[in-house]
């Protein structure tokens, strides 16, 4: 990313740009009005294939020249894109191998984006070629910032070559048949296979696909479409080594952004939290630390978002006055360093025209406008919070692998959402307003007190001694249910439930016991000396008939079958203890729960503030910069706990002063930095 910040310091502000949809003329008024707006980076050519190739082979870049020169003349720096998410209809036409094909085996057409056969060599070889004419015309343009591999990778296909590309991959993972029929169980439902020509990818069957099939084929699209990146990314920088590349995430299930993270210079994601719902920001919130933890902390960028309505729910709801700013400035308090947008201008056509964009169909008169204007300017205010970095003592896990399977076949519930899981887990620190990063069982763990593991299903040895290292050494571990049960080849860990997590929690799940939907069973406090004295809870969902057997009980069910048997437990384990969320809590339980384990880890908020005030702190060596974001409707009065200056309003603020933030406010407030404080674990005594 150095590269990148060498040509663009600061936060970068802009969105995506089409020219191509318009005709030049409007190109002047577009820059004048970027200039106005603070726009310093427009992502280009995204979907423009079709206008720079309208033949195979022939080529017109003759508008792009024009676009690229008059956007350089006006101080506004290109993210330029390879145009492969979108191939033109001539490719479909000549090559009609190109088009992908969905499960039940119809070929996809023309006419939406995406629709292409990541195996197929002809759209590789062509996407590569566009690519690489990009690189040699534009590679030493002066307005050049980054390249944008592709948009939003997120296209599977069940055609032949995918099939052949399928049983490739898993010769190379397994060596051998035997060991593909052991690692899939195929000894069930006589699967077995007795020569590799019968595999095949998971095309439908009578009744559920072999969870072990499915789990490989979902390993198998993230890395076929990954490797579509990566031979573009290693074109590009062999063509222009100092500009660095990206391609632009989303939370979509068909690729594992963990791994992806790692091939590129930067990551970038795109956001669309939906106003109509009212956890939608801390769903943001999570989104944006994720995208900051890929990398081990790095500043990142928010690539897209809306201005305002989008156009992808059932009902489109406006983002309300004042909230474009403040979701803008929450993904900077995640670590963004970059506010942008899709897209420029609204388009006249398509399937998309009634999405927002920052320069609305209504134009300088509209309120959406004069926000986006107002916004671009602001952000100056907070340049230098570029390149800082966030602090935390808390992780939650999200894991793409555990994703694919825990939402697989023939479960004791089959109503699993891991993203609604883990987003509640989120909200409940969110609230508690503690710094969090993202991570997986696979990465360091020990620079935190905290770790909170929702559903994690699939559990390798390593994540198993991970966790255990953990907790042994001191951390806190909250593991919600449904977590341990099975092996990386979706294969029950035996020893019985939760196998992987046994010993760590204390435990033995003796039997699933769902409950039928709307069903809810109330929790209270276990008897005895308790530190969840007063504790009460309505559960849902999920019971596990849990017998503990080195651990303690913590809260016990007060009905049903389960009477008085433990709902929530604690074990003690080397120097740290580990918590066992047997059932689904209510969200106000579950928050309890959680402030009672920050509380013992003496984990802190990051600041003090009232409950829909959200609080952030990015650091840099010498500097603090604390985010203060009010996303409650009326005002909120915050007392400072530090002195320091508002970058955004110029005011000095004094320890103990109080601030007072109208609806849909922010401050960003710098302060010296204070030294380290000692970061060691506390013992489990404490």
């Amino acid at each position: 990313m150095n590269t990148f910040r060498r040509r663009l310091p600061g936060v970068v502000y802009g969105g995506d740009y089409n020219p191509e949809q318009w005709p030049r003329e409007v190109w002047q008024e577009d820059v004048r009005l970027m200039r106005e707006a603070g726009v310093r980076l427009v992502s280009l050519g995204v979907f423009s294939w079709a206008m720079l190739e309208p033949a195979d082979g022939e080529f017109d870049f003759s508008w792009l020249d024009e676009i690229m020169d008059l956007l350089w003349a006006n101080g506004i720096h290109v993210n330029l894109a390879t145009p492969n998410a979108a191939p033109p209809p001539w490719l479909a036409t000549d090559f009609p191998e190109t088009l992908s094909v969905d499960r039940r085996g119809v070929r996809h057409g023309i006419g939406s984006r995406g629709h292409f056969c990541p195996s197929s060599p002809v759209y590789r070889d062509r996407s590569r070629r566009i690519a690489a004419k990009l690189a040699e015309r534009y590679g030493k343009h002066p307005g050049l910032a980054m390249w944008h591999i592709g948009n939003e990778y997120h296209s599977d296909c069940f055609c032949d070559l995918c099939d052949d590309g399928f049983r490739t991959w898993l010769r190379q993972r397994y060596g051998t048949l035997e060991e593909l029929n052991h690692r899939w169980g195929t000894a069930f439902w006589s699967q077995r296979y007795s020569d590799w020509a019968q595999v095949h990818l998971p095309r439908p069957v009578r009744g559920w696909v072999n969870p072990s099939r499915e789990l490989d084929f979902s390993r198998f699209t993230s890395d076929l479409l990954l490797d579509l990146v990566v031979q573009e990314r290693d074109l590009l920088h062999g063509i222009t080594p100092d500009v660095p590349a990206t391609t632009n995430f989303f939370q979509c299930r068909l690729t594992d952004s963990h791994r992806w993270a790692q091939e590129l210079d930067v990551v970038a994601f795109d956001c669309y939290p939906d106003p109509g719902k009212p956890d939608a920001m801390a769903v943001a919130a999570f989104q944006y630390d994720l995208m900051r933890s890929l990398r081990g902390g790095q500043p990142w960028m928010l690539m897209e978002q809306a201005a305002g309505a989008v156009s992808q729910w059932k009902t489109n709801q406006v983002k309300q006055p004042g909230r474009m700013r403040l979701g803008s400035y929450q993904a900077v308090a995640h670590g963004s360093d970059a506010v942008m947008f899709f897209q420029w201008r609204a388009s006249r056509q398509g399937q998309e025209k009634f999405h927002s964009a920052m320069l609305p169909h209504g134009g300088e008169k509209t309120r959406t406008w004069q926000e986006v204007k107002a916004l671009g300017n602001e952000l100056r205010t907070v340049d230098e919070v570029a390149t800082a970095r966030t602090r935390a003592q808390v992780a939650i896990v999200w894991d793409w692998q555990n994703w694919w399977a825990v939402e697989g076949c023939a479960h004791p519930d089959n109503t699993f959402d891991y993203r609604d899981t883990v987003a509640r887990h989120y909200r409940a620190l969110w609230h508690s307003q503690v710094a969090v990063d993202v991570v997986t069982l696979d990465d360091d763990l020990s620079p935190y007190r905290v770790l909170v593991v929702p559903n994690q299903y699939l559990m390798t040895r390593h994540h198993s001694a991970a966790a255990r290292k953990f907790v042994e050494d001191g951390g806190r571990l909250v593991v919600s249910y449904f977590s341990g049960i099975v092996d990386e080849d979706d294969r029950i860990v035996e020893g019985g439930y939760p196998g992987a997590l046994r010993e760590i929690v204390g435990a033995h799940v003796q039997e699933f016991s769902p409950l039928p939907a709307e069903a809810t069973v109330p929790v209270q406090a276990a008897a005895g000396e308790n530190a969840l004295d007063g504790f009460f809870a309505t559960a849902s969902v999920w019971q596990d008939d849990l017998d503990t057997e080195t651990a303690r009980p913590l809260a016990v069910y007060r009905k049903g079958h389960l009477t008085g048997k433990a709902a929530v437990t604690e074990h003690r384990l080397g120097r740290g203890r580990a918590v066992y969320v047997g059932t689904r809590l209510d969200d106000d339980a579950l928050e309890a729960l959680v402030r009672h384990v920050l509380d013992c880890a003496d984990v802190r908020p990051v600041h003090a503030a009232p409950r829909g005030v959200e609080v952030t702190e990015r650091q840099t060596r010498t500097s603090a910069y604390l985010f203060l974001l009010n996303h409650r409707q009326d005002k909120a009065t915050i007392t400072l706990d530090r002195s320091g200056t508002d970058l955004i309003s110029g005011r000095r603020l004094q320890a103990g002063e109080t601030l007072v933030l109208d609806a849909a406010d922010v401050a960003v407030v710098r302060s010296p930095l204070a030294p380290p404080q000692d970061a060691d674990r506390p013992s489990s005594d404490s």
